[in-house]
């Protein structure tokens, strides 16, 4: 509650005139280090006010004495980057394979650059680390439609597969259950022998036999081998782009997914397709 002002007994210190159980405020001035260090706090923001961009309007904001800009700062910092890094991906673009494996530096970078490269265009389908997705091929595990050199998937990575580029991979299977290609009967027969291809004992794969060969192993190869030329699966291994089970066998032969993957020389420089191919190389599958 208010009181009279009046002057501290104890400290010598005038009162506020407030009291609250007992006890006074005292009108007590701040240090003067600490006042001065308020000045000069204010001081310092007023300038900074001036020279900086600070203040918004309607129709934009004060853009300070000194015209700087955080995104132009950014644009500078990007480019300057740019230009150190073009001296490299220069060098990756005409050198070959080879020639970039015999500068480790080189290398390296090379492999950075694919790997964020893979990891913004191209993990969402194949997975982190090539590690496949059902319907997307798995990159780490040695089992390619088209071959897994450094040429192999240069090629892949810079025109795409059924991509609509003239020079892009083309591969095509019939759908089997139409135009009295098979009968429900055959490609159930024919599921039990390309199951019988992986080592599994389903049916009676021995009737699927002659029908795979008459109508099959000129694409996949007598032994589910496959063919790359063409980009037929290999039928007997352990790795399968759209499933394992024999209800997925059927489901391909009678209408099979053809997927597709875009032509990255549209979005890609020439460095970086082959940066993407030395990374992808190295993920385990590379030949």
């Amino acid at each position: 509650m208010p009181t009279k002002i009046e002057k501290d007994s104890v400290t010598g210190h005038m009162t506020t005139g407030h009291e609250w159980d007992g006890l006074k405020e005292l009108n007590q001035p701040l240090p003067k280090w600490w006042v001065y260090i308020m000045y000069t706090t204010v001081a310092v923001s007023l300038v900074w006010i001036v020279l900086y961009p600070s203040i918004p309007g309607l129709t934009g904001y004060y853009h300070g004495m000194l015209g700087y800009s955080q995104r132009t700062k950014v644009d500078q910092d990007v480019a300057a980057v740019v230009k150190q890094r073009s001296a490299y991906m220069d060098r990756i673009k005409d050198l070959s394979y080879a020639d970039i494996r015999k500068d480790p530096q080189l290398t390296a970078i090379a492999q950075t650059a694919g790997r964020i490269a893979f990891a913004n265009n191209c993990q969402p389908c194949h997975g982190a680390g090539g590690g496949g997705n059902l319907g997307y091929p798995t990159l780490a595990a040695g089992s390619w439609l088209w071959g897994g050199t450094l040429d192999d998937i240069q090629q892949s990575v810079t025109f795409g597969i059924r991509s609509g580029h003239p020079d892009a991979r083309q591969s095509q299977m019939p759908k089997f259950s139409g135009e009295g290609m098979l009968k429900s009967a055959e490609i159930e027969q024919v599921a039990d022998w390309v199951m019988a291809l992986r080592g599994a004992k389903i049916g009676d794969p021995a009737s699927g036999q002659k029908i795979y060969a008459e109508n099959c192993a000129a694409c996949h190869g007598d032994k589910g081998e496959g063919k790359r030329d063409i980009g037929a699966p290999r039928l007997s291994g352990q790795v399968h782009l759209n499933g394992d089970s024999r209800d997925a066998v059927v489901a391909q032969i009678v209408n099979p997914r053809m997927g597709s993957m875009p032509n990255w020389n549209t979005r890609l420089d020439a460095a970086t397709i082959k940066s993407v191919a030395l990374y992808v190389h190295g993920l385990g599958g590379g030949e």
